[in-house]
């Protein structure tokens, strides 16, 4: 991975500066085409740059002058990144097509759309751009000192844009009404908890508030989103460490429970529901709270997540059907009866 505007000497050996697939074919929907024939120069050592370049087909050479190493940039390879960035950027080197090239150029319209429509790859495109720049810093400041505030600014502003992907990409994952994970960021969680290990020995617990319409229709909605911060605050009290609360969407909430045996994953259920009975209990006349159904199930090494939620969701269907407040059960040899 590699920035061209801040190649090294030979004594450093660059790194080929590539797209991944799914990056190229983001890029490839904003960029603009642009040929070149042989030999031709797309910018010289100082012209000021506001676009990044990708290449479609051919090459291009990039000549940094004086004793700074060539660099030839292939198929999917991208430069010119910090003029897109900064703006108004000054080249660091000659740009010139070996045979018949063609590029995408990317402007700033065009980052931007990206950053829209898809602010987590983005995030990790710029994180590697920086890893690189971050890299090569020292030997940049020592061979080049004429350009530390140029480069210093780069990387503020990278830094700048990375933590505000960063937010981005964490809100993409969070319930911005309690704060929770959102059903995206609990399947993400999910998934990266099996890559490192089998979820035996976990429960989940699929929660839904009773009679929630009759708050909204006789309270209004902000009424209503008490209530919902109130769950989520009861899912909090009762998750352990390990475990992970989320609201689904609506009034459905779940808990990812780290529980060996079906005892202790009710044990954690019959809480949830006691504590909301106890505070609906309690509420002034406006509700600050509903009781609430869950649904448990023990999670499986082998089960996804639309099985898991079936089973959960089962459990939850008979809860309510047999008038909510309450814990069911559904495992496997329930399911299957």
């Amino acid at each position: 991975m590699g920035v061209v505007d801040l190649e090294t000497r030979d004594t450093v050996a660059p790194t080929v500066a590539a797209l991944t697939a799914e990056e190229y074919a983001l890029f490839e929907q904003v960029g603009r085409p642009r040929l070149l024939g042989p030999g031709e120069t797309l910018f010289r050592r100082g012209d000021l740059g506001t676009t990044m370049y990708v290449v479609v087909q051919g090459g291009i050479e990039l000549d940094f002058g004086g004793d700074l190493a060539t660099r030839r940039v292939g198929r999917h390879g991208f430069f010119g990144e910090l003029g897109l960035l900064i703006g108004d950027h000054a080249r660091s080197a000659d740009a010139i097509a070996i045979g018949s090239t063609v590029l995408l150029e990317l402007r700033q319209d065009g980052f931007e759309a990206i950053a829209e429509r898809a602010p987590v790859l983005l995030a990790h495109f710029l994180r590697r751009a920086i890893a690189r720049v971050v890299l090569n810093e020292r030997d940049l400041i020592a061979r080049m000192r004429h350009r530390n505030i140029e480069l210093q600014a780069a990387l503020d502003r990278l830094h700048a844009t990375t933590r505000r992907l960063d937010r981005s990409e964490a809100l993409t994952r969070t319930d911005e009404l309690t704060g929770l994970a959102n059903r995206r960021g609990f399947q993400l969680h999910l998934e990266q908890r099996r890559r490192r290990a089998p979820l035996s020995g976990h429960g989940l617990l699929l929660v839904d508030c009773d009679h929630f319409k009759r708050v909204n229709d006789a309270h209004g909605h902000l009424a209503g989103d008490r209530v919902l911060q109130g769950v989520a605050n009861i899912l909090r009290s009762a998750a352990g460490a390990g475990d992970l609360p989320c609201r689904l969407g609506g009034d459905e909430f779940c808990l990812l429970v780290g529980a060996a045996d079906r005892e202790a994953i009710l044990r954690v259920a019959q809480f949830v529901v006691d504590t909301a009975q106890a505070l609906q209990a309690l509420q002034p006349e406006q509700p600050q709270m509903t009781t609430l159904s869950i649904g448990a199930s023990p999670v499986e090494a082998d089960q996804g997540w639309d099985d898991l939620y079936a089973r959960a969701d089962a459990a939850l269907y008979r809860a309510k059907r047999l008038g909510g407040n309450r814990v069911e059960w559904q495992d496997r040899v329930a399911a299957t009866a």
